[in-house]
């Protein structure tokens, strides 16, 4: 839920109508206020998953890293540089707030479908929370092909995936109504924002993680269960540049 230090019904449709670099600019000071950040419960739940699958890592990429709530959880698994890389220069003050004691930790302003060569064969993992929604389904081989090659040899990617959402369920309307207003914003009003909650399923995700050169596995993250036929609600997808 929004706290009281969050930002006003009229900032949210500000933000709304603006682009997405733009829209996050605006909206960052206020945005770990917000429902939007990614909970500390799923921060965790990854960092204890990969700890245990993966153990510790040399260093660490976070992409669309927004205020870094990530990038505190990438600290702790990498033992040498850790980066964080988003569109929103906002975005970036604020990480940069957060982060500014910790000499192991930079931020690079870049947008995440073309990755600065500079970045290249870099990283021993690659976390991404919260951003694939901004990125339409033609958009995902530019942005796993600048994250592989950001990867060293045998690094991973990692980032949590939700279950399908039932159809018909009252979770399945919401994100369908928003989707489809969403849908209707883009094509009356520019410039675009492009968010979407239906546009990354797994099979899809899987089939592009591939073709960029990755092995692909899924973990449970068994801290959020499972549902009623067994299949857990979130998994974590480890992709390896191999």
């Amino acid at each position: 839920m929004f706290s009281s230090h969050g930002p006003s019904v009229r900032e949210l449709a500000v933000q709304g109508l603006s682009s997405v670099e733009r829209g996050y600019d605006l909206l960052a000071p206020k945005f770990d206020h917000t429902p939007f950040r990614t909970p500390d419960r799923m921060l965790d739940a990854v960092e204890e998953t990969l700890a245990q699958w993966e153990g510790t890592f040399g260093s660490g990429l976070d992409v669309c890293c927004g205020t870094g709530a990530g990038t505190g959880m990438l600290r702790r698994l990498c033992r040498d540089r850790v980066t964080g890389v988003d569109l929103s220069a906002g975005m970036l003050a604020e990480a940069g707030r957060v982060h500014a004691d910790d000499d192991r930790v930079d931020f690079v302003r870049a947008d995440a479908r073309a990755l600065p060569s500079a970045l290249a064969d870099s990283y021993d993992l690659a976390v991404s929370f919260g951003a694939f929604g901004h990125f339409l389904p033609a958009e995902r081989p530019a942005l796993f092909s600048g994250v592989h090659a950001a990867l060293r040899e045998g690094g991973v990617f990692a980032f949590p995936i939700g279950a399908p959402i039932p159809p018909g369920s009252p979770v399945w309307w919401a994100v369908a109504g928003f989707d489809a207003a969403m849908r209707v914003r883009n094509a009356v009003w520019r410039p675009p924002f492009v968010m979407y909650y239906r546009t990354f399923p797994l099979s899809g995700v899987r089939a592009d993680l591939r073709t960029a050169g990755f092995t692909v596995e899924t973990v449970p993250l068994e801290h959020f269960g499972r549902r009623a036929d067994g299949a857990p609600r979130w998994r974590l997808v480890l992709a390896r540049r191999s």
